[in-house]
């Protein structure tokens, strides 16, 4: 993430006074819209946003001019719509009598279709006589950046045009400083009794037991007028498209108890509301509301942890990234040819060079995990077709990795920002103070990140293997540079006296000795030897990293180390599930399938949506864990996280060369009996798992096997 601007307000704004902590998002394709609880927009960390643009920063709704009291509201659980229940306050006296509270039922519903708000104010009179309902909307359009809602200053924008209004319909409209006219336009299915550029007041007349409906639609550009068959017709369109995104690939489910199951299915749900589908295919956008926008590092690994399950977003997050690879040297991008994207940006801010996020490469590790993930692909789909393609992008890639990533021809990559206005860290780990000395200090650049190093030897071997099956003689050379990292990694990172390894080396080559969760992100890759591997993970599973609610990223102690922290000491679940496979890989088993079940209590407690991350405080019998209050919700790598953990827990890989799915040492967390894996493919055959939790043993049991496939539990 550009932690640069992760926990930045608006000027001013605290985040109490922002509700950030309680804003509902919805999403579609390009266009994302964050609200308060009531569905109100007022201006501060919220509006709807299409293009990197908020084309409406007010929409409040007022009842009797007095906002109404809530009953519930909430997203539903496929991420379509929103809904809030109200009821009125007591209403002013119209003709000498007043309609007491709670006698009108109001739910304000909505949904996001086609860079459109669509939105239903439904009204249903439950009183004894009939009430005149005088509703109000107050509303403005700024078209601020997304880089200016999230705090970055402007010396200066461009100009606001006065809105304009039709009697039903006022359209907004604003000139960029990049000479783009910028326009959204709000409808009203009926004609407002008083309409403003600002304001729009109904009163409705509501005979006892009658009810009636509003339509609203705000969206780019022009809007026809709203009505009931328009908000029928693309609410079916909405929830077909999301329908179809959710039921990607093979599903999976738990026992009979529904909560286990709601937890997948919320984290398949929010995973489908975060893809976009591109010309290129399937993407996974990062998160909202800040990263609603494709990150080479946030793609690649949600991918990578839906890889077993649904292939298609890895083909579609590796052809999207290939289309961006950078073919120049930019200091302000950070970018040199053969790297890969790390975010990318629509907005006028960007297009104007004021942030360097149009096209930013400033992640040192985006270009190694390219490679890496396209080689778990082919494994997992044995699509030689889909590599050919890609081959000229992963060979540019590679010559990055050769050319520019080790800055200082030591072997390792490395990164140091080009201009002050990048990144500063350039790992996952992002924030300013991320990563430092065991003394607290800050490093000199250019730094050589620990997980960083065991990307590039997973690069480099998926290289070689995937250049042995094209023929291409340099599959040598390049097993060769795996074995060289893989030797640099052990005998420079490696601290014997601590028994794990330096979170980077500097400038200096002198480690840097504080102990973090990084170390586990070099278990996912293969690199350590398996009596390190078994020491790291000794450590990672002691209580000063794991805090019952899953992994820290800074072990409890070191310097710096603050659970309320963004990276130093914070829990991550997308960290936590990385870890977790690592360990696996090297065969502990049990404990990740307790770890898994740490990470379901903590979704538990965020209504089993698992935010970017949360506090580090450690997990008190009775306590939740505690919030990190602007955090990411939902996010694409938290979602992911219980598919990569379950797998992990099950030991399961699947090598399509040879048709086999393995499961070694299979093992359910405490409490589920049983899992159904249904509809996994494997090139053309598929098959149904059926697994049980049997004499303290988890088996397993193929059904509706179809094709060339062999399933092998491994013991």
């Amino acid at each position: 993430m550009d932690d640069a601007y992760s926990t930045q307000l608006t000027a001013g704004e605290s985040v109490e006074a922002s509700g950030l902590e309680q804003l509902m998002a919805l999403k579609a394709g390009d266009a994302f819209l964050v609200a308060d609880g009531w569905g109100d927009m007022k201006g501060g960390a919220d509006g709807l946003f299409a293009g990197d643009t908020r084309v409406l920063s007010r929409w409040t709704m007022t009842v009797g001019l007095l906002k109404p009291s809530r009953l519930s509201s909430g997203v539903s659980q496929d991420n379509v719509f929103f809904s809030c229940h109200t009821t009125n306050r007591p209403l002013p006296p119209m003709g000498g009598r007043s309609a007491p509270a709670g006698v009108m039922h109001i739910e304000r519903r909505r949904f996001l279709w086609d860079r459109r708000m669509f939105e239903r104010i439904q009204m249903v009179n439950h009183g004894v006589e009939d009430i005149l309902l005088p509703l109000a909307f107050d509303f403005g359009a700024d078209f601020a950046d997304i880089f200016q809602v999230r705090g970055t200053p402007r010396a200066r924008r461009g100009t606001i045009h006065a809105p304009t209004s039709d009697g039903r319909r006022v359209t907004f409209r604003y000139t960029g400083l990049d000479g783009v006219d910028r326009g959204s336009c709000l409808a009203f299915s009926e004609p407002p009794a008083r309409l403003t550029p600002n304001r729009a007041e109904f009163m409705f007349s509501l005979p006892k037991g009658r009810s009636m409906e509003l339509f609203i639609e705000c969206g780019v550009d022009s809007c026809e007028a709203p009505d009931a068959r328009r908000w029928r017709l693309n609410a079916i369109q909405a929830r077909l498209a999301m329908r179809a995104k959710r039921r990607r690939g093979a599903s999976v489910r738990g026992p009979r108890s529904p909560r286990f199951n709601d937890w997948l299915d919320q984290s398949r749900a929010d995973m489908a509301l975060l893809t976009t589908d591109l010309p290129t295919g399937p993407y996974p956008y990062a998160g909202t509301p800040w990263f609603s926008t494709p990150f080479g590092r946030d793609g690649i690994i949600a991918a990578w942890q839906m890889l077993w399950l649904d292939p298609s977003l890895a083909k579609g997050v590796l052809t999207y990234l290939a289309s961006r690879q950078a073919t120049e040297t930019s200091l302000f991008q950070d970018s040199q040819p053969g790297k890969i994207l790390h975010e990318t940006r629509g907005g006028e801010m960007s297009a104007l060079g004021e942030v360097p996020f149009g096209l930013y490469y400033g992640g040192v590790d985006t270009t190694c995990l390219f490679i890496a993930l396209a080689g778990a692909y082919a494994g997992r789909t044995g699509d030689l077709e889909l590599i050919r393609k890609l081959w000229p992008n992963l060979i540019a890639a590679a010559d990055w990795m050769r050319d520019y990533g080790d800055s200082n021809g030591d072997g390792l990559i490395d990164y140091q920002r080009g201009a002050d206005t990048g990144l500063s860290n350039q790992g996952w780990k992002d924030s300013e103070d991320s990563i430092f000395h065991a003394d607290g200090r800050f490093p000199k650049g250019p730094i050589a990140l620990l997980e960083v190093q065991g990307y590039a030897f997973a690069a480099w071997r998926a290289l070689a293997d995937l250049g042995e099956r094209l023929h291409d003689d340099r599959s040598v050379e390049w097993r060769i540079r795996a074995e060289q990292v893989r030797a640099l990694v052990e005998d420079k990172y490696w601290m014997e006296d601590e028994g794990f390894y330096a979170v980077a080396l500097d400038g200096d080559g002198e480690p840097c000795r504080a102990i973090a969760s990084n170390a586990g992100h070099l278990l996912f890759t293969g690199l350590p030897s398996p009596e390190r591997a078994r020491r790291v993970t000794r450590r990672l599973l002691s209580s000063r990293f794991r805090t019952g609610w899953g992994v820290r990223t800074l072990e409890l102690g070191q310097a710096r180390f603050n659970p309320m922290s963004y990276h130093n000491g914070s829990v991550w679940p997308h960290d936590t599930a990385m870890a977790a496979a690592g360990m696996a890989a090297y065969g502990e088993r049990q404990a990740v399938a307790e770890i898994l079940a740490e990470i379901y209590a903590a979704a538990a407690h965020f209504h089993l949506r698992l935010p970017e991350l949360f506090c580090g405080f450690p997990r008190a019998p009775g306590e939740p864990p505690i919030a990190y209050p602007v955090a990411c919700l939902p996010q694409a790598w938290a979602a992911g996280s219980v598919f990569l953990m379950l797998q992990a827990s099950l030991g399961l890989s699947i090598d399509a060369w040879t048709g086999t799915v393995d499961l070694i040492d299979p093992v359910l967390p405490a409490g589920l009996q049983t899992l159904k894996i249904q509809g996994l493919q494997v090139g053309d055959a598929s098959v149904d798992l059926d697994i049980q939790h049997v004499d303290g043993r988890a088996v397993v049991v193929p059904r509706r096997k179809q094709g060339g496939i062999a399933i092998r539990t491994l013991r």
